[in-house]
């Protein structure tokens, strides 16, 4: 049967918009046809489908009950077709552009180098722009437009999307000589009994909210800028401190890390701008991220 034939776009197109404008004359105008090519055109369906579909009149046209029958289905493949050629051309965009990413230096060392090579395996000629911040700072560049999305400790401000990534447990960092290195958890008290080094960065905001919650006065020897500096003066037996998991995560200094009798937790996502929907080339990140810290912590259970 003719009708079995499958009609192209374009003949969809046609007919759609006649039945729209009802004028061979206006549709031909819109489509920057001639009043023949689109009768031709209506005619050739007519012809594969072994029915007819418009009755034109001086008037000019209108559906019979054939086409009547017939028009949701059309415009239902025709609206299919339009959504089908938006995904292709979304996709070709993400073939390649620039993706801007707030973070703090834990998740730039542990995670995004993972996360990073995940994603340009499926979008190789995408770039990074990295920009390193605290909550405040990275939040106002997700809603000022200078950031894409961003790494950030939860909770967030409201105006802001935040997906929740990992729960990352502080841990007291002891060298192998401690006393309490043999211990299962580390007593918070004990916190003030040695001889702490500080930190004295951003991450500074999760320690000393532990030591307010559980008024301590740690016994501070020395201040670092950086942690890893800090791990490798604890190695040493110069002191303790507290820091998130995640900082010792692959460390390659041999410390002891010890959760609190009392544990206590960041909680750590990735934000993005609450207003608008993220662009396709940052929500593909977004749920790369995602896939890549499950598939990460899913293997070491």
């Amino acid at each position: 049967m003719k009708g079995a034939e499958v009609l192209n776009i374009s003949q969809l197109e046609v007919f759609l918009r006649t039945v729209e404008l009802g004028s061979l004359t206006k549709a031909a105008a819109k489509l920057n046809y001639t009043q023949s090519g689109i009768s031709h055109t209506i005619k050739s369906m007519e012809t594969k489908y072994e029915t007819t579909l418009l009755i034109r009149d001086r008037s000019g046209v209108r559906l019979t009950s054939a086409g009547r029958e017939l028009l949701p289905y059309m415009q239902a493949a025709f609206s299919s077709h339009r959504l089908l050629m938006e995904k292709v051309q979304e996709m070709h965009r993400m073939e390649s552009g620039l993706i801007r990413v707030g973070t703090f230096t834990s998740v730039s060392s542990q995670w995004l180098p993972g996360i990073i090579q995940k994603f340009k395996a499926d979008y190789p000629k995408v770039h990074f722009e990295l920009l390193h911040g605290n909550n405040d700072e990275i939040e106002h560049g997700i809603a000022s437009g200078r950031l894409d999305c961003g790494f950030m400790k939860l909770p967030a401000a409201e105006n802001l999307h935040t997906i929740f990534l990992r729960r990352d447990p502080m841990v007291v960092v002891l060298s192998e000589d401690h006393p309490f290195a043999e211990k299962a958890s580390f007593p918070v008290k004990a916190l003030e009994q040695f001889p702490y080094i500080e930190i004295d960065e951003v991450i500074e905001n999760e320690i000393t909210r532990v030591f307010s919650e559980h008024h301590i006065r740690p016994d501070v020897h020395y201040t670092q800028k950086d942690d890893y500096a800090v791990i490798a003066m604890v190695e040493k037996d110069l002191g303790i401190t507290l820091l998130p998991e995640l900082v010792l995560k692959d460390s390659v200094r041999t410390v002891v890390c010890r959760q609190l009798t009392v544990p206590s937790f960041r909680d750590i996502g990735i934000a993005s701008t609450g207003e608008n929907p993220a662009s396709g080339l940052t929500s593909a990140f977004l749920r790369c991220t995602q896939e890549w810290v499950e598939e990460e912590y899913g293997r070491q259970l």
